[in-house]
Order: structure tokens, then C-alpha cells, then sequence
């Protein structure tokens, strides 16, 4: 168990991928950072002497502070917020615990530049199906909890992303979008080294959905049957977005925590 006011890292990885993730702050010195540039999924960047400017930020978050071992940095960081009112704990280990234990990190290369709100901002064509629901939650889980997705017609993704300095996918000619047989799902898994079973068992979903290949997976096609459902329900792109997310949320907790179960009707048939 986990000193008091600090998270393992078992515990933290139960809600990496989930709507409950805390917000992450990293505050690793650069000298540490530069020696492996990777993040934990959704971390943010921030300098530990500037840790209460994030106040205003945070008020109604909880926080888990991230430093190399877990120690001086990331448990002063998260006693400076507490002293503020926020809600912070610090990663018990650090970084090097969570690598350790082999889970998930990001290459902090890989993610765009954040906007002046330190929100990171993508575009894409409006009117949404499946792969351009399934990326926006799958950086929204893993890469950036508050990314900001603009949907546009599809001859002006090009020219917002660069009046809007927004990061285009899914859309030709891009590096975030399909390659050969994969769709965009799976390259945003490959990029951002996501590469776990449970997300990679959803990019099949995903591809046999977005490609009509359903027998990639048996749950494609109820998957494609559910975004086509969603896209006659709401005439607002972020509105369909919003509700996406909950089916990407129900879909990615089934393959990591439920994948194995069924149902056994009757049920009076089937008891000990």
C-alpha cells in the first residue's frame, strides 16, 4: 500500500485510459527528462518552483505529481497544491517505478505543440463515423485529456490547420492518417507506443469497423452499427463526440477487464 497522500503504480494504471485519470502533472528536472523524454500518458510538463501557478488550473481536479523517483520534487510539487486546496498526490517510485513495472509511456516528441490554454489542437473533416471519434478519444485518454478537436469541411482541414496551427488527421496526405491496410487508430497507437493488448485489441475493432473488414472482428460490426447511429443522432460534431467517448470508454474497458465474460441466459440452467 501507498504512503498516504501518494499513489502506486498499480493503482494509477487501473485509471490511465479511463474517464477517472487524474490530471498529471510531471516535474522532472530537464537534466532527468532529457536522459528519456517519455511521458505517462496524459502527463503535462511543469516546472516544480512554478507549481502553485497551476492553481487556478486545478481547482477542481484531482492531481498526482510525477518526479523521477518519487521523492523531494513531486511530493513538495503535490504538498504546495494541497496547500492551496488542490487535491494532489504524488506517484509513488516516480517514473522510474512506472517504467520498472513496464507500463505505457509516451515519446514526448511525438505530441504537438500546445496552444497558449496548453491544450493541444487537431482538425479534421466534420461529420464523423468511426476513426475520427476513435482517434480524438484515444489522444483525449492518452495523449491530452483537454485537446481541443476542430471539424471542418474537407477542403479546408489543410488551411485551418495552418491558420489555426492545428495538427490535421485523418485526412489524405498526412502523417496522421491510414497507411496501407491500418486506418488511423492503429497509427496513433504505433506512433505514440500504446502498443498494449487491450488498445490494440480495439484498433482491430476499429479497423474492421472504419474498413468494413467486420471479420477482423466480431464486434466490428456491431461498433460500425453503433458510430452510424450516433451520427444520425446529432447534427453537432463535438455533441457526437461527447457521446462517442462514453462507447469508446465502454468498448476499451470490455477488452481490457471483461473481454473473457458472456452471458449464461437462463440463468437458473446455468447455477451451482
Amino acid at each position: 500500500m501507498a504512503p498516504p497522500d501518494q499513489i502506486s503504480v498499480p493503482d494509477l494504471s487501473r485509471l490511465i485510459g479511463t474517464p477517472r485519470v487524474p490530471t498529471l502533472v510531471d516535474v522532472c528536472i530537464y537534466e532527468d527528462f532529457d536522459v528519456d523524454s517519455r511521458l505517462i500518458p496524459t502527463s503535462i510538463r511543469w516546472p516544480h518552483t512554478d507549481i502553485a501557478s497551476l492553481v487556478p488550473r486545478l481547482s477542481e481536479f484531482e492531481v498526482v505529481v510525477i518526479c523521477q523517483k518519487g521523492l523531494k520534487l513531486s511530493q513538495g510539487a503535490a504538498a504546495v497544491l494541497r496547500a492551496h486546496g488542490i487535491r494532489a498526490e504524488s506517484l509513488e517510485g516516480g517514473n522510474s517505478a512506472w517504467r520498472d513495472a513496464g507500463e505505457i509511456l509516451v515519446p514526448a516528441e511525438k505530441i504537438p505543440e500546445r496552444n497558449a490554454a496548453g491544450q493541444t489542437v487537431w482538425v479534421t473533416r466534420q461529420r464523423p463515423k468511426t476513426d475520427r471519434i476513435a482517434c480524438p478519444w484515444l489522444i483525449r485518454r492518452f495523449i491530452d485529456r483537454n485537446a481541443q478537436f476542430l471539424f471542418v469541411a474537407p477542403s479546408q482541414v489543410s488551411m485551418v490547420a495552418e491558420k489555426f496551427g492545428a495538427t490535421p488527421f485523418d485526412v489524405e496526405d498526412v502523417f496522421w492518417s491510414h497507411r496501407d491496410e491500418r486506418c488511423t487508430f492503429d497509427i496513433m497507437i504505433e506512433e505514440f507506443s500504446l502498443e498494449n493488448e487491450p488498445l490494440l485489441q480495439l484498433a482491430n475493432i476499429v479497423r474492421g469497423a472504419d474498413t468494413n473488414q467486420h471479420d477482423l472482428a466480431p464486434e466490428a460490426a456491431g461498433l460500425l452499427a453503433a458510430s452510424l447511429g450516433l451520427s444520425q443522432m446529432y447534427d453537432d460534431d463535438l455533441e457526437q463526440l461527447d457521446a462517442g467517448m462514453t462507447l469508446y470508454d465502454a468498448f476499451y474497458r470490455w477488452a481490457r477487464d471483461a473481454s473473457d465474460e458472456g452471458q449464461n441466459w437462463p440463468a437458473a440452467l446455468n447455477a451451482n
